[in-house]
């Protein structure tokens, strides 16, 4: 680009005084423009860049709100499932043989008027089934002796819970029930 300068003589006659000055303009063809215009789409850029870095932030902390909740709510519900099941006045189902190897799905006995959102299944497992970690089940007295008529019995209980924006994920926490029962002639 070029520039050009041009260069005005001014005087000042209202004083005694005459005073001259010059002044000079440069001309410069929009260079500042043109430089101010990229430094703006830098600039805008660099805002849009930020902006979405903090929609997907926020969109992250939600979904791992959502996800804490529905962890908890499942939590709840096994809790609930136990709750009812020794309260109830239905039949115990943590004292039900499990020899044969039952499952019980029906919401109305295992969260009857729940607001979890979660719906639960209790699966009784026999003993062989068990793997060898969850076989810890004792029927000896802290002290080192048997306690005669006892035996173990053990339960899953799984709890099932859809969270998220739309409902598309879904969280599943399992937990065991073992515990110590006397033996009858239907439970060895």
């Amino acid at each position: 680009m070029v520039n050009h300068i041009a260069c005005i003589k001014s005087t000042n006659t209202k004083r005694k005084k005459i005073s001259m000055k010059w002044s000079c303009y440069t001309k410069q063809h929009g260079v500042v423009l043109v430089v101010s215009l990229i430094f703006l789409v830098a600039l805008t850029a660099t805002a849009v860049a930020l902006m979405q870095n903090t929609t997907t932030d926020m969109k992250m902390s939600g979904a791992t709100e959502m996800r804490s909740e529905a962890i908890q709510a499942s939590v709840s519900a096994i809790d609930e499932v136990i709750f009812n099941q020794v309260t109830s006045s239905n039949t115990n189902l943590f004292t039900t043989n499990p020899a044969t190897g039952f499952t019980e799905t029906n919401q109305t006995v295992l969260l009857p008027g729940t607001l979890t959102g979660a719906t639960a299944s209790v699966q009784a497992l026999p003993q062989n089934e068990l793997p060898g970690d969850e076989n810890n089940c004792s029927t000896h007295h802290k002290d080192g002796y048997d306690i005669e008529g006892l035996t173990c019995i053990y339960f899953r209980v799984d709890v099932t819970r859809t969270y998220g924006r739309n409902g598309t994920s879904v969280l599943t926490t399992r937990a065991g029930i073992q515990q110590r029962v006397r033996k009858s002639s239907g439970n060895e």
